[in-house]
């Protein structure tokens, strides 16, 4: 069974970051996905206190690209320009920030899990393969910062969106 931590739209909030890297841990989640966002290399330290892997894409706001490629890969990841994929636990995940490939990823039938940001609103649309949104981390646009759990097998994966 896999268990998953989702986040997005982190928008320079080190200590919401600091919270969901806590309850990350806390979960024992085996993969981090952050689906873009960040803004700002200082960001990314946080993510060393992780008991796992991250994968993570570029956001439409992510200003200082080399900077935040760099500090990725000083904690021995990449942060992928436009789409990020992963297995955990027999899931299949695709990671975008924006949602117009969303619908086509999810219809491909190459994902059980697709994960976007952008929108800042929380979207989980269950089913053969699971779409998620988990909101924002950062919690600037609707003044309530999410995170979400995603748990379970391929095919029945639910999604938990939980409150920083």
């Amino acid at each position: 069974m896999a268990k998953i931590g989702v986040i997005s739209d982190s928008h320079d909030h080190v200590p919401n970051l600091k919270r969901a890297v806590e309850l990350f841990c806390a979960e024992d989640v085996e993969l981090v996905v952050h689906a873009g966002d960040f803004i700002s290399p200082f960001t990314v330290p946080p993510l060393v206190a992780l008991k796992c892997p991250v994968i993570a894409v570029l956001g439409n706001n992510d200003g200082e690209k080399v900077g935040l490629h760099a500090r990725f890969a000083a904690i021995g990841t990449k942060l992928e320009p436009k789409m990020a994929t992963a297995v955990a636990g027999g899931v299949r995940i695709a990671v975008v920030h924006e949602p117009e490939p969303v619908d086509a990823l999810a219809a491909s039938g190459m994902y059980d899990l697709v994960v976007y940001g952008h929108t800042h609103a929380i979207d989980v649309l269950e089913g053969e393969c699971l779409v998620l949104n988990p909101g924002e981390a950062g919690g600037w646009t609707t003044g309530r910062a999410t995170v979400a759990l995603v748990t379970g097998e391929a095919g029945a994966l639910r999604a938990e969106i939980r409150d920083l």
